[in-house]
């Protein structure tokens, strides 16, 4: 059985500061490529894994992928109290610590073959509380499901009183806020570029600990561009204006913060694109993905990127995902 998960671009965390009762909170984008491609079938014992050898996987590929689906594996194993092993084999995956979600596809898609294959019913948001995904941002649990444009409504104070990134915290997925249609039409420029910043590990730890909370202002701002001008100009298809709001958030709040901490070559990137008039320049989460979106009308900036780029980095065009993963048996 083989299951393709998509990937997705974190727009931001919505409200880091919590005096309201709540944390967390994001929006976020499911996209086509690059995607997770995993084989899994019964073994007798262990969690044997393989690489499909017509994939250029990297060594950090590779690694992650294996401590990834091990962990999730076990876990689900236990949960069910499963008596026989598994084999995988991946046949494509995407760089971790990328800004793109890597890890949760990993662990879900790993958790729903084995709950498959036991004819256990499971989704995303079952499978994040068994794995322990989503404990900050449930975009990846809901991209890996449903896929589009999604909002999630973060975390109740009673459940988390701290700010933690998902990788340290406890806390169940949120619930999903709102999940709408991306056009089509639009297409989505992705960049990555070889950086000497990687946030992950304790790292981002203490960056949560240290930056939060957020002034409420600030977080009341972010707010109100996102869900009386992002979403609205999303809906009616108005793609240089809902460009202009991605660009204003991404000098409010947390996403500020997540911005000013990368590197140089980042932030001359995304000053790049905005020179020749990408409607939308975007950091995925901390990076070092930069995100744009473009249509027939100003297409010129794909050409124009991958020159400015050339050996630097990786150039991907790609297109928002309205569906969640896919089972092929």
């Amino acid at each position: 059985m083989y299951i393709k998960s998509p990937s997705r671009l974190h727009l931001g965390l919505i409200d880091m500061n919590g005096s309201y009762g709540r944390l967390d909170g994001g929006i976020g984008l499911t996209i086509k490529d690059p995607n997770f491609i995993l084989y899994a079938e019964p073994a007798e014992k262990g969690i044997n894994i393989e690489f499909n050898d017509n994939f250029p996987f990297t060594d950090s590929i590779k690694q992650e992928c294996n401590q990834k689906i091990t962990s999730a594996a076990e876990k689900v194993i236990n949960f069910y109290d499963i008596d026989e092993g598994f084999y995988f084999r991946v046949d494509s995956a995407y760089l971790p610590h990328s800004g793109l979600g890597s890890g949760t596809q990993i662990a879900l898609s790993t958790g729903k073959l084995i709950c498959e294959h036991i004819g256990q019913e499971s989704n995303g948001y079952s499978l994040g509380k068994i794995t322990g995904r989503g404990g900050t941002s449930g975009i990846g649990v809901f991209a890996f499901d449903q896929g589009g444009f999604i909002v999630d409504g973060g975390h109740s104070i009673k459940e988390k009183s701290s700010f933690l990134p998902s990788s340290a915290s406890k806390a169940s997925p949120p619930q999903l806020f709102g999940r709408y249609e991306f056009p089509d039409e639009w297409g989505v420029l992705l960049v990555i570029l070889k950086s000497d910043v990687s946030v992950n590990g304790q790292k981002e730890v203490n960056i949560f600990q240290e930056y939060c909370p957020i002034d409420r202002n600030e977080v009341e701002l972010f707010s109100h561009l996102v869900f009386v001008n992002l979403i609205p100009f999303l809906l009616e298809k108005d793609l240089p204006c809902f460009g202009n709001i991605i660009n204003k958030l991404q000098t409010i709040g947390f996403k500020n913060i997540e911005v000013s901490l990368q590197s140089d070559n980042i932030k001359a990137l995304m000053n790049k694109l905005t020179e020749i008039s990408a409607y939308a320049v975007g950091m995925s989460s901390f990076g070092p993905t930069v995100y744009s979106f473009y249509d027939k009308t100003n297409k010129h900036i794909v050409e124009e990127i991958k020159e400015y780029v050339g050996d630097d980095g990786i150039v991907i065009t790609t297109k928002a995902q309205n569906h969640g993963h896919i089972l092929t048996k």
